[in-house]
């Protein structure tokens, strides 16, 4: 990790995620009309280490979805913003529920519409798979694809960074 990343890194106190092509692998399979997605259990597993450091964690998406919010309530998000037509709009939202600023957000985002926020946020990332319009305008690139542990990586990012990573981890040790 350099210097910068980890400097950035340190200073996180929320984590906003964007979620298709992030918490999600991003593709739709059509159908009955019913929904279908999949969440990864590491990504889960991070999440939980997240808050369990004191971060504070959200999601800002431009579809709705009820699978989205019921994974949001079981994760316990301090704030959900679905259905979004201007992102930049629930991240302003999202600084003023949860009193933080610019410098203190991570924000994780996978195309086009995630940039405003992601060239913005304190520390910047984006998945293994993601366009390279996005890739080369972020702070970090994870090595996995989205929906499959991309979160769980940033979040062990930022832990190690404030020194609480290890800690957490001993802590599954009984």
């Amino acid at each position: 990790m350099t210097d910068t990343l980890n400097s950035k890194a340190s200073k996180i106190k929320m984590l906003l995620l964007d979620v298709d092509g992030v918490l999600t692998d991003g593709t739709f399979a059509p159908g009955d009309g019913s929904e279908s997605k999949r969440f990864h259990s590491r990504d889960g597993i991070g999440i939980v280490l997240a808050r369990e450091a004191g971060l504070k964690l959200g999601l800002i998406s431009g579809r709705k979805s009820s699978l989205v919010e019921a994974r949001a309530r079981e994760l316990r998000m301090n704030f959900v913003r679905l259905g979004v037509g201007n992102k930049l709009e629930a991240l302003d939202e999202a600084l003023e529920q949860e009193s933080c600023t610019l410098e203190e957000v991570a924000y994780m985002g996978d195309d086009l519409p995630d940039l405003a926020i992601l060239i913005r946020a304190g520390l910047s990332a984006t998945v293994e798979d993601a366009p390279v319009d996005v890739r080369s305008r972020v702070d970090y690139v994870t090595r996995a694809r989205g929906g499959y542990g991309a979160v769980r990586e940033l979040v062990e990012l930022i832990l190690s960074s404030q020194g609480k990573l290890d800690a957490l981890i001993r802590s599954y040790l009984g």
